[in-house]
């Protein structure tokens, strides 16, 4: 298991992961540390656990607009995905029209 210390609102933490996820846990640490910055920078004076719930509530908030755009897409492609039955509805549209041309043609030879 790998060590690593991340430093997040002044702080510094150390933590256990997986081999290999050190730069994956930097990574994490410095988005949550933007955001302990933007909280600071919007209300001056936060303790360090308020800044680390604003934090908190900040990438919650990202998270669920995000879940929220990710269902909107799925459900546009589900409906987009649908158009199985109507191309099939317009190829038998087509031919039905051809049929009637045909017909139409075969008593009019001069059409």
């Amino acid at each position: 298991m790998a060590e690593t210390t991340l430093h997040i609102a002044g702080r510094q933490y150390i933590v256990h992961g997986r081999d290999g996820d050190e730069a994956h846990l930097a990574h994490l640490a410095k988005m949550i540390e933007d955001k302990v910055y933007l909280a600071q920078r919007s209300s001056p004076g936060l303790t360090e656990v308020r800044a680390l719930l604003f934090a908190a509530l900040f990438m919650a908030d990202e998270l669920n607009e995000m879940k929220r755009t990710a269902a909107g897409r799925q459900e546009q492609l589900a409906l987009e995905s649908d158009d199985e039955p109507a191309a099939r509805a317009i190829e038998a549209l087509a031919t039905r029209i051809e049929k009637l041309r045909d017909g139409l043609a075969a008593r009019d030879p001069d059409a």
